[in-house]
Protein backbone atom coordinates (compact mmCIF):
# COMPACT_ATOMS: atom_id res chain seq x y z
CA UNK A 1 0.00 0.00 0.00
CA UNK A 2 0.86 3.91 -0.03
CA UNK A 3 4.01 5.08 1.78
CA UNK A 4 3.82 6.79 4.61
CA UNK A 5 6.49 9.23 4.59
CA UNK A 6 4.55 12.29 3.27
CA UNK A 7 1.56 13.26 3.91
CA UNK A 8 -1.37 14.88 1.45
CA UNK A 9 -2.25 18.07 2.93
CA UNK A 10 -5.94 18.79 4.32
CA UNK A 11 -7.41 21.83 3.46
CA UNK A 12 -10.30 23.42 5.58
CA UNK A 13 -12.53 25.17 3.47
CA UNK A 14 -15.41 25.83 6.22
CA UNK A 15 -14.91 29.36 6.03
CA UNK A 16 -15.99 29.79 2.51
CA UNK A 17 -19.56 29.67 1.09
CA UNK A 18 -20.37 28.49 -2.31
CA UNK A 19 -21.56 31.59 -4.87
CA UNK A 20 -20.06 34.34 -2.94
CA UNK A 21 -17.18 36.74 -3.82
CA UNK A 22 -14.24 36.81 -1.89
CA UNK A 23 -11.89 38.69 -3.93
CA UNK A 24 -11.07 41.36 -1.64
CA UNK A 25 -11.03 39.03 1.48
CA UNK A 26 -7.48 38.04 3.48
CA UNK A 27 -8.21 34.83 4.17
CA UNK A 28 -9.32 33.62 0.61
CA UNK A 29 -5.96 35.33 -0.26
CA UNK A 30 -4.09 33.16 1.77
CA UNK A 31 -6.18 30.15 1.35
CA UNK A 32 -5.86 30.83 -2.47
CA UNK A 33 -2.25 30.54 -2.06
CA UNK A 34 -2.17 27.77 -0.20
CA UNK A 35 -4.44 26.11 -2.81
CA UNK A 36 -2.00 27.17 -5.18
CA UNK A 37 0.95 26.10 -3.89
CA UNK A 38 -0.16 22.46 -3.06
CA UNK A 39 -1.61 21.51 -6.31
CA UNK A 40 1.55 22.82 -7.95
CA UNK A 41 3.35 20.36 -5.12
CA UNK A 42 1.11 17.59 -5.31
CA UNK A 43 -1.24 18.02 -7.71
CA UNK A 44 -3.90 17.28 -4.94
CA UNK A 45 -4.94 17.58 -1.95
CA UNK A 46 -7.90 16.26 0.96
CA UNK A 47 -11.04 19.03 1.21
CA UNK A 48 -12.85 19.50 4.68
CA UNK A 49 -15.36 22.14 5.30
CA UNK A 50 -17.39 21.33 9.14
CA UNK A 51 -20.21 23.59 8.10
CA UNK A 52 -21.27 20.74 5.41
CA UNK A 53 -21.56 22.99 2.17
CA UNK A 54 -22.41 19.35 0.75
CA UNK A 55 -23.94 18.25 4.05
CA UNK A 56 -22.97 14.51 5.55
CA UNK A 57 -26.37 13.58 4.97
CA UNK A 58 -26.45 14.19 1.29
CA UNK A 59 -23.31 12.30 0.57
CA UNK A 60 -24.91 9.08 2.50
CA UNK A 61 -28.11 9.59 0.44
CA UNK A 62 -26.02 9.21 -2.59
CA UNK A 63 -23.79 6.45 -1.63
CA UNK A 64 -26.54 4.54 -0.64
CA UNK A 65 -28.60 5.07 -3.74
CA UNK A 66 -25.48 4.10 -5.65
CA UNK A 67 -25.42 0.73 -3.71
CA UNK A 68 -29.03 0.22 -5.04
CA UNK A 69 -27.86 1.07 -8.68
CA UNK A 70 -24.69 -1.44 -8.73
CA UNK A 71 -27.29 -4.01 -7.39
CA UNK A 72 -29.93 -4.24 -9.63
CA UNK A 73 -29.74 -6.71 -12.72
CA UNK A 74 -26.60 -6.78 -14.98
CA UNK A 75 -28.99 -6.57 -18.52
CA UNK A 76 -30.17 -3.47 -17.05
CA UNK A 77 -27.30 -1.74 -16.16
CA UNK A 78 -26.13 -2.54 -19.63
CA UNK A 79 -29.09 -0.01 -20.83
CA UNK A 80 -26.94 2.45 -20.04
CA UNK A 81 -24.79 4.05 -23.04
CA UNK A 82 -22.84 6.82 -24.10
CA UNK A 83 -21.18 8.88 -27.46
CA UNK A 84 -18.63 10.44 -24.90
CA UNK A 85 -15.51 8.50 -23.68
CA UNK A 86 -15.54 6.67 -20.16
CA UNK A 87 -19.38 7.34 -19.83
CA UNK A 88 -21.22 4.36 -20.59
CA UNK A 89 -21.59 1.47 -18.09
CA UNK A 90 -18.47 -0.06 -17.70
CA UNK A 91 -17.61 -3.97 -16.23
CA UNK A 92 -15.82 -6.50 -16.71
CA UNK A 93 -13.13 -5.10 -17.62
CA UNK A 94 -10.34 -7.68 -18.27
CA UNK A 95 -7.63 -4.84 -16.85
CA UNK A 96 -9.63 -3.68 -14.20
CA UNK A 97 -11.48 -6.96 -12.98
CA UNK A 98 -13.01 -5.34 -9.86
CA UNK A 99 -13.87 -1.99 -11.34
CA UNK A 100 -17.31 -0.53 -12.44
CA UNK A 101 -18.81 2.52 -13.49
CA UNK A 102 -21.38 4.77 -14.69
CA UNK A 103 -20.53 8.15 -16.81
CA UNK A 104 -23.41 11.20 -16.23
CA UNK A 105 -22.44 13.95 -18.62
CA UNK A 106 -24.01 17.14 -17.58
CA UNK A 107 -25.37 15.53 -14.63
CA UNK A 108 -26.59 19.18 -12.53
CA UNK A 109 -28.29 20.26 -15.80
CA UNK A 110 -32.17 19.90 -17.23
CA UNK A 111 -33.49 16.48 -17.14
CA UNK A 112 -30.32 14.45 -17.35
CA UNK A 113 -30.38 12.88 -13.61
CA UNK A 114 -34.31 11.94 -14.23
CA UNK A 115 -33.72 10.15 -17.85
CA UNK A 116 -30.90 8.62 -16.35
CA UNK A 117 -32.48 7.00 -13.00
CA UNK A 118 -36.10 6.47 -15.43
CA UNK A 119 -33.83 4.11 -17.92
CA UNK A 120 -32.17 2.18 -14.53
CA UNK A 121 -35.72 2.09 -12.37
CA UNK A 122 -38.46 2.45 -15.30
CA UNK A 123 -41.13 2.73 -12.32
CA UNK A 124 -39.24 5.75 -11.29
CA UNK A 125 -36.94 6.62 -8.08
CA UNK A 126 -37.30 10.46 -7.24
CA UNK A 127 -35.20 10.58 -4.26
CA UNK A 128 -31.98 9.20 -6.39
CA UNK A 129 -32.73 11.52 -9.24
CA UNK A 130 -33.32 14.12 -7.05
CA UNK A 131 -29.92 13.01 -5.18
CA UNK A 132 -28.15 12.70 -8.12
CA UNK A 133 -29.01 16.17 -9.48
CA UNK A 134 -28.13 17.83 -5.38
CA UNK A 135 -25.35 16.22 -5.62
CA UNK A 136 -23.57 16.96 -9.34
CA UNK A 137 -24.84 20.53 -9.00
CA UNK A 138 -23.24 20.93 -5.22
CA UNK A 139 -19.82 19.62 -6.96
CA UNK A 140 -19.95 21.53 -9.41
CA UNK A 141 -20.08 24.71 -7.77
CA UNK A 142 -16.99 23.61 -5.52
CA UNK A 143 -15.32 22.84 -8.33
CA UNK A 144 -15.43 26.12 -9.56
CA UNK A 145 -14.47 27.61 -6.58
CA UNK A 146 -11.24 25.70 -6.36
CA UNK A 147 -10.75 27.05 -10.01
CA UNK A 148 -11.44 30.71 -8.56
CA UNK A 149 -8.95 30.09 -6.17
CA UNK A 150 -6.35 29.07 -8.57
CA UNK A 151 -7.09 31.89 -10.58
CA UNK A 152 -6.55 34.53 -7.50
CA UNK A 153 -3.46 32.33 -5.84
CA UNK A 154 -1.83 33.13 -9.49
CA UNK A 155 -3.19 36.60 -9.39
CA UNK A 156 -4.24 36.81 -12.56
CA UNK A 157 -6.90 39.55 -14.36
CA UNK A 158 -10.26 39.22 -14.18
CA UNK A 159 -10.26 38.62 -17.79
CA UNK A 160 -9.22 34.65 -17.17
CA UNK A 161 -12.34 34.15 -15.68
CA UNK A 162 -14.07 33.07 -18.62
CA UNK A 163 -10.87 30.96 -19.30
CA UNK A 164 -12.19 29.21 -15.64
CA UNK A 165 -15.43 29.30 -17.05
CA UNK A 166 -14.60 27.30 -20.35
CA UNK A 167 -12.67 24.79 -18.54
CA UNK A 168 -15.61 23.84 -16.47
CA UNK A 169 -18.04 24.31 -19.50
CA UNK A 170 -19.11 20.63 -18.98
CA UNK A 171 -18.67 17.75 -16.51
CA UNK A 172 -18.79 13.94 -16.03
CA UNK A 173 -20.32 12.60 -12.76
CA UNK A 174 -19.47 9.37 -12.52
CA UNK A 175 -20.36 6.66 -9.75
CA UNK A 176 -17.84 3.87 -9.31
CA UNK A 177 -18.02 0.61 -7.66
CA UNK A 178 -14.79 -1.58 -6.40
CA UNK A 179 -15.34 -5.32 -5.67
CA UNK A 180 -14.18 -7.54 -3.15
CA UNK A 181 -10.98 -9.35 -4.46
CA UNK A 182 -11.46 -13.03 -4.21
CA UNK A 183 -8.05 -13.35 -2.22
CA UNK A 184 -9.25 -10.69 0.58
CA UNK A 185 -5.99 -10.50 2.21
CA UNK A 186 -4.15 -9.47 -1.15
CA UNK A 187 -2.82 -6.03 -2.32
CA UNK A 188 -4.76 -5.44 -5.98
CA UNK A 189 -4.65 -2.58 -8.06
CA UNK A 190 -8.49 -1.56 -8.87
CA UNK A 191 -7.67 0.94 -11.08
CA UNK A 192 -4.70 0.98 -13.41
CA UNK A 193 -1.95 4.40 -12.56
CA UNK A 194 -2.86 7.38 -14.89
CA UNK A 195 -3.91 10.77 -14.44
CA UNK A 196 -6.97 12.53 -15.09
CA UNK A 197 -7.58 14.19 -18.67
CA UNK A 198 -9.81 16.89 -17.67
CA UNK A 199 -9.46 20.14 -15.85
CA UNK A 200 -10.28 19.38 -12.01
CA UNK A 201 -11.68 15.73 -10.33
CA UNK A 202 -13.63 15.86 -7.24
CA UNK A 203 -13.97 12.94 -5.26
CA UNK A 204 -16.08 11.45 -2.41
CA UNK A 205 -15.99 8.15 -1.10
CA UNK A 206 -17.16 5.72 1.18
CA UNK A 207 -15.28 4.42 4.31
CA UNK A 208 -12.92 2.42 2.19
CA UNK A 209 -9.60 3.73 1.41
CA UNK A 210 -7.68 3.01 -1.42
CA UNK A 211 -6.93 5.88 -3.39
CA UNK A 212 -3.16 6.35 -4.07
CA UNK A 213 -1.27 9.00 -5.36
CA UNK A 214 2.54 9.08 -7.04
CA UNK A 215 4.54 11.97 -5.54
CA UNK A 216 7.27 14.11 -7.67
CA UNK A 217 9.55 11.61 -5.89
CA UNK A 218 8.01 8.38 -7.22
CA UNK A 219 6.34 7.34 -3.94
CA UNK A 220 2.46 6.19 -3.51
CA UNK A 221 0.67 7.99 -0.81
CA UNK A 222 -2.80 6.87 0.38
CA UNK A 223 -4.84 9.69 0.94
CA UNK A 224 -7.15 9.26 3.95
CA UNK A 225 -10.50 10.75 2.89
CA UNK A 226 -12.19 11.29 6.41
CA UNK A 227 -15.97 10.70 6.33
CA UNK A 228 -17.68 14.20 4.57
CA UNK A 229 -13.97 14.77 3.18
CA UNK A 230 -13.07 15.35 -0.53
CA UNK A 231 -10.04 14.39 -2.95
CA UNK A 232 -9.15 17.17 -5.09
CA UNK A 233 -7.56 16.07 -8.07
CA UNK A 234 -5.59 18.40 -11.03
CA UNK A 235 -6.01 17.15 -14.50
CA UNK A 236 -4.24 16.99 -17.83
CA UNK A 237 -6.52 20.31 -19.49
CA UNK A 238 -5.56 22.01 -15.95
CA UNK A 239 -1.46 21.14 -16.15
CA UNK A 240 -1.61 22.55 -19.40
CA UNK A 241 -3.82 25.66 -19.07
CA UNK A 242 -0.91 26.47 -16.17
CA UNK A 243 1.85 25.59 -18.51
CA UNK A 244 3.05 23.04 -16.15
CA UNK A 245 3.19 24.98 -13.08
CA UNK A 246 0.29 23.06 -11.99
CA UNK A 247 0.75 18.83 -11.07
CA UNK A 248 -1.41 16.34 -12.38
CA UNK A 249 -0.85 13.45 -10.15
CA UNK A 250 -0.50 10.52 -11.33
CA UNK A 251 -3.11 7.93 -8.91
CA UNK A 252 -4.42 4.55 -8.73
CA UNK A 253 -6.60 2.51 -6.64
CA UNK A 254 -5.80 -0.59 -3.96
CA UNK A 255 -7.97 -2.85 -2.69
CA UNK A 256 -7.44 -5.32 0.04
CA UNK A 257 -10.18 -6.12 2.46
CA UNK A 258 -13.43 -7.50 2.32
CA UNK A 259 -15.69 -4.39 2.09
CA UNK A 260 -16.90 -2.88 -1.50
CA UNK A 261 -15.70 0.56 -1.89
CA UNK A 262 -17.91 3.39 -3.61
CA UNK A 263 -16.97 6.65 -5.04
CA UNK A 264 -18.42 9.40 -6.73
CA UNK A 265 -16.50 11.98 -8.86
CA UNK A 266 -17.37 15.63 -10.60
CA UNK A 267 -15.23 15.37 -13.53
CA UNK A 268 -15.43 19.12 -14.91
CA UNK A 269 -14.03 19.40 -18.23
CA UNK A 270 -14.06 21.77 -21.56
CA UNK A 271 -16.91 21.29 -24.32
CA UNK A 272 -15.21 19.26 -27.44
CA UNK A 273 -14.76 22.48 -29.01
CA UNK A 274 -13.08 25.09 -26.62
CA UNK A 275 -9.08 26.04 -27.05
CA UNK A 276 -7.17 25.88 -24.23
CA UNK A 277 -4.18 28.22 -24.10
CA UNK A 278 -1.85 29.55 -21.74
CA UNK A 279 -1.99 32.60 -20.19
CA UNK A 280 1.23 34.60 -21.31
CA UNK A 281 1.95 35.86 -17.50
CA UNK A 282 2.42 32.40 -16.20
CA UNK A 283 5.28 32.21 -18.95
CA UNK A 284 8.71 33.55 -18.94
CA UNK A 285 11.87 32.48 -20.41
CA UNK A 286 14.11 32.07 -17.48
CA UNK A 287 12.02 29.50 -14.80
CA UNK A 288 8.88 28.87 -17.20
CA UNK A 289 9.66 28.60 -20.79
CA UNK A 290 6.04 28.42 -22.84
CA UNK A 291 5.54 24.30 -22.38
CA UNK A 292 2.49 23.75 -24.22
CA UNK A 293 0.58 25.05 -27.40
CA UNK A 294 -2.63 25.89 -27.61
CA UNK A 295 -5.07 23.13 -28.51
CA UNK A 296 -8.86 21.88 -28.80
CA UNK A 297 -9.90 19.54 -26.39
CA UNK A 298 -11.82 17.57 -28.48
CA UNK A 299 -8.83 16.77 -30.48
CA UNK A 300 -6.99 16.25 -27.46
CA UNK A 301 -9.32 13.86 -25.85
CA UNK A 302 -9.43 11.78 -29.31
CA UNK A 303 -5.63 11.78 -29.44
CA UNK A 304 -5.71 10.29 -26.18
CA UNK A 305 -8.85 7.71 -26.63
CA UNK A 306 -6.83 6.33 -29.92
CA UNK A 307 -3.28 5.86 -28.32
CA UNK A 308 -3.74 5.19 -24.45
CA UNK A 309 -0.08 7.19 -24.48
CA UNK A 310 0.72 7.71 -20.46
CA UNK A 311 2.56 10.85 -21.91
CA UNK A 312 -0.27 12.02 -23.85
CA UNK A 313 -0.35 15.68 -23.54
CA UNK A 314 3.79 15.98 -23.33
CA UNK A 315 3.58 13.81 -27.17
CA UNK A 316 0.41 15.67 -28.34
CA UNK A 317 0.83 19.73 -27.48
CA UNK A 318 4.68 19.99 -25.78
CA UNK A 319 6.71 22.27 -27.18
Amino acid sequence: MGSDSEMIPCLDFSMFELGFDYEENEEWKKMSKKVRETLERYGCFILMDDKNKISKSLCEYMLNGMKALFDLPEEIKRKYTSVMPFSSYNSHCTTIPLFQSFGIVDAPFGDTTMEFTNLMWPQGNPIFSETLKAMSSKMLELNYLILKMILDGYGLPKQYTSDIEKLKSSSNFRLIKYKVHDEINKDCEALLPHTDKNTLTILCQNEVQGLEVLTKSNKWIQLNIPQGGFAVLIGDTLKAWSNGRLHAATHRVMMNGDKERYSFALFSLPKEEVKIEVPHELVDDKMHPLRYKSFNYGDYLDYYVSTLKENALEAFIGV
